[in-house]
């Protein structure tokens, strides 16, 4: 692709590597999560860059920098680009108000919200060190693709220094309803930040409708055209798009690794160790939004009402570690290994656990193992704006078949409705009758349902959504991105930050 054509900006608030200083040397380590294993496979060898924070304090220089990362980039397929954040800048921006005041309010725990100017203060100055380094490396030919609720300001940031560039905003999060949205004291603001996008897309409708009753709440002039899933808003002297389209993942990568022979071995190994007919799986972030401790209380609940399944039938939950430093998330954490206890100490028998259970993560064969492995997936959020760990079950299994329990709160529930048993997570008898549904299915029944769920989640993969996002916000393809050499490090970056920030670096 010729230079005059663009490039590929993607911003977030982490990179894809996370740096770390262990003996005296510099160490990278490859960041997890939905973001990464979505645009991993569309960035790469693709001329792109990926903008976010390196996960250190430390004073990195420059050159320290390049040569950290240089590696890494060519490994990768794409460029990374640091911005350094100081432990006030995480404290406030990231701990702060991303994570104590949006996190919960747009998940509907506006109770866990602690709304301090401080922490405002705090979100405003960190996005606009992110919009120094964007300026630095961007024209207006260039695709800027901003990602997540951390960074929502940003386009307005860009687009008061730069009219001219491009950025879209795609939110991972569920948005919430105009009531619960109404209680945030920055609400104008940050509803303003958003219509400074060329395109602002969701999750699912239900969360464009809930954005879109909140601009006709605060902009009763605004005007809409079009239908379906991409629509024209107009505010005032402003006009931009408004789309949902759901994330996704690479079906064909999980779906041929987890078909291998070492995958299929390893699987064996796994129903071999642990002992019962079925095998439930559970594979949760520690976070509150997941609903792990009513998934633990719905199996206690079918252990009890169907003492025949006892010995039968183990639940195997991974707790991927996440915010250790937040006293909620310890006092999760506690919970759960509490839960776990007294139902492994009531139900065990000498050959027989209830629940086997890991914090921590696993390497990527292995998780495909384990996916392959179990006869059930149970996914309890009690609000998701996706949640991608139940198509990758989906798309791990293969031929074989397998049931997958989803709650209706997690966005994927409207996509995979046919295939998928829904449960209400607050309600503990519905999960403990549906655990037993599952357990007690046909085959010919699971494999109708799985089918389903495949070829749904086949037909709208990663690239499917991220050729809608791009038809929607550039009228371009992915294939109009098509491979080149990563870019160089850098280009006049001190002449352009010059010229929008009065020489600050």
């Amino acid at each position: 692709m010729s230079e005059d054509k663009g490039r590929f900006l993607v911003v977030s608030n982490r990179l894809p590597v996370t740096l770390s200083f262990n003996e005296k040397k510099w160490e990278a380590k490859s960041s997890s999560g939905g973001l990464v294993k979505a645009l991993n496979p569309v960035l790469k060898n693709r001329g792109g860059f990926w903008i976010g924070w390196p996960g250190t304090f430390e004073n990195l220089k420059i050159p320290a920098m390049k040569e950290i990362l240089g590696p890494l980039s060519k490994k990768s397929g794409y460029r990374f680009l640091p911005v350094v954040l100081t432990e006030e800048d995480i404290e406030q921006f990231y701990y702060g108000f991303s994570n104590s005041v949006l996190w919960p309010l747009f998940h509907d725990f506006q109770t866990r919200c602690n709304f301090s100017p401080e922490y405002w203060e705090g979100y405003m100055r960190t996005n606009e060190k992110f919009a120094k380094v964007v300026l630095g490396h961007s024209s207006d030919k260039d695709f800027i693709w901003v990602n997540d609720y951390q960074l929502i300001p940003l386009g307005s940031m860009l687009l008061e220094k730069n009219p001219k560039l491009n950025s879209s905003f795609f939110l991972h999060i569920p948005f919430p309803s105009v009531d619960v949205f109404m209680k945030l004291p920055w609400r104008k603001e940050i509803l303003h930040q958003l219509t400074c996008y060329s395109l602002v897309c969701f999750q699912t409708l239900r969360d464009r409708r809930n954005f879109m009753d909140c601009i006709k709440t605060f902009y009763p002039k605004a005007v809409v055209y079009g239908r379906g899933h991409v629509i024209k808003v107009n505010v005032g002297d402003r006009t931009f798009l408004a789309g949902s389209l759901p994330i996704s993942i690479d079906y064909k990568h999980y779906s041929s690794l987890s078909s291998s022979s070492n995958v299929a071995k390893r699987a064996k190994q796994i129903r071999e160790e642990i002992h019962g007919e079925k095998i439930i799986l559970g594979v949760d972030r520690l976070d509150y939004s997941k609903g792990i401790p009513e998934k633990l209380k719905g199996f206690q609940r079918c252990l009890e009402s169907h003492p025949e399944i006892r010995e039968k039938i183990t639940l195997f939950q991974l707790v991927i570690p996440s915010r250790d430093t937040i006293s909620e998330y310890q006092d999760l954490r506690k919970e759960i290994e509490l839960l776990i206890s007294e139902i492994n100490g009531r139900y065990s028998t000498t050959r027989w656990t209830p629940i086997i259970w890991r914090h921590g993560t696993l390497p990527e064969s292995e998780l495909y193992s384990v996916y392959r492995a179990s006869d059930i997936a149970m996914v309890t959020s009690l609000k998701d704006g996706m949640n991608l760990v139940c198509k990758e079950y989906c798309a791990s299994k293969g031929k074989e078949s397998g049931v997958l329990i989803l709650s209706e709160f997690a966005g994927a529930a409207l996509q995979l409705s046919r295939g998928a048993l829904l449960v209400n997570p607050y309600d503990i008898n519905d999960l403990s009758e549906t655990i037993y549904q599952a357990y007690t299915m046909d085959e010919q029944e699971k494999k109708i349902r799985m089918r389903s769920m495949r070829e749904s989640i086949r037909r709208q993969d990663v690239f499917w959504w991220v050729e809608n996002f791009l038809r929607a916000a550039t009228g371009k393809k992915l294939e109009d991105y098509p491979e080149q050499e990563i870019p160089s490090l850098w280009p006049g970056l001190f002449a352009i930050r010059k010229k929008y920030y009065k020489g600050a670096v």
